[in-house]
């Protein structure tokens, strides 16, 4: 049996052998060196690559091209249990759609590929999975154009490809905020994580005859999880009005794609706790169920929010809604130096990225 002082020697390396273990955006750091040190001239089409949310490939007739994609993974992103296939269909769209949505483009084509174990392919699934993704795909004139199939031994696996396009040299990059933009937010913040929170305790979609006002609230809390809905017409507003200076989708979480764009801009950020737009609803429904809205705000993923910034001439300038949704200011960008901060009265903090991590 190790005595006391092996078993701190041991606790020390484990934390050790932690500490060393790169995290996934550390990875992508990595593989974009890569990436970068083998482009050859024939890749100088290549005006966006690996580290923002899509990639953009020069093109002719005064268009780019806007390539995003994404993975699902069974017991990672989804459970099978609590996600019917067609809202599976429909989310595998949106968060590509959202992607396309914040390079400030127009969804135009997809191509999905899916993996199946067999009992599951036996089954409807893969019939409700499409009929949500073509309702979805329907509504922005997005036409699937190629995917694959295939067998996997226990778990499904999603590939969603979506292309898109803007004009020349028009799509929104995370690299563009400076000191002075102010920081906008479209819709509300942690519903998505909310809902999730509520499914893993039981919570489930009410019946149409038991639409009372709370279940109602109820259902909406969880069609934010089950079913988003990416901000594509605010997407192409900002981009094709040149409103935004620097965009991100809220995939991971607002802590977290804040920092992504400060790092990606070289800059800092103050955010206020008091402007974040949270839904009174979710407000209700967390002090019910013993729930914190603000850390669900500010570190719950896939509310696949738009994050951007705008220089301040330009703020009056901006649509009030587009498809009915709104915007929020939450904050300023600031200097490199003064890092990224949150405020709540006179209290001011870091704002650490703790939104999800796949690894």
């Amino acid at each position: 049996m190790p005595n006391g002082q092996d078993e701190q020697k041991s606790e020390v390396l484990a934390n050790s052998a932690l500490a060393d273990v790169p995290t996934e955006f550390d990875f992508i750091r990595r593989l974009r060196e890569r990436a970068l040190d083998s482009q050859s001239s024939q890749t100088n089409q290549l005006a966006v690559g690996i580290g923002d949310d899509a990639a953009v490939v020069r093109s002719s007739g005064g268009k780019d091209t806007i390539v995003a994609t994404d993975l699902l993974v069974e017991d990672i992103d989804f459970r099978r249990s609590t996600v019917p296939p067609y809202f599976l269909g429909h989310k595998a769209l949106t968060v590509s759609l959202s992607d396309i949505a914040a390079m400030g483009a127009r969804p135009r084509w997809c191509l999905t590929s899916i993996g199946l174990p067999e009992d599951v392919w036996q089954t409807e699934f893969l019939d409700n999975f499409y009929e949500g993704l073509f309702e979805l795909a329907r509504r922005y004139d997005v036409h699937l154009i190629g995917g694959d199939t295939s067998r996997t031994p226990e778990r499904i696996v999603v590939d969603s490809v979506l292309i898109g396009e803007c004009s020349a040299n028009a799509a929104v990059r995370r690299s563009g905020a400076s000191p002075g933009d102010q920081i906008f937010v479209t819709g509300s913040l942690g519903g998505s994580a909310a809902g999730l929170r509520l499914i893993e305790r039981g919570a489930h979609l009410a019946d149409q005859n038991l639409a009372s006002n709370d279940t109602q609230a109820l259902d909406q809390i969880l069609l934010r999880h089950l079913k988003p809905e990416a901000r594509v017409g605010w997407g192409i507003i900002l981009g094709q009005e040149s409103l935004a200076t620097s965009m991100i989708d809220i995939s991971d979480g607002l802590s977290s794609d804040l920092n992504h764009l400060c790092s990606e801009s070289g800059v800092g950020s103050l955010i206020e706790s008091s402007l974040l737009p949270i839904d009174h609803q979710l407000v209700e429904l967390c002090g019910r169920r013993a729930l914190d809205p603000l850390q669900l705000a500010l570190h719950g993923g896939e509310d696949f929010e738009l994050l951007f910034t705008v220089r301040p001439n330009e703020v009056p300038r901006l649509p009030k809604r587009v498809d009915g949704v709104g915007i929020t200011r939450i904050g300023e960008i600031k200097p490199a130096s003064d890092s990224v901060k949150i405020s709540e009265g006179t209290r001011v903090w870091e704002l650490t990225p703790s939104g999800w991590k796949h690894f």
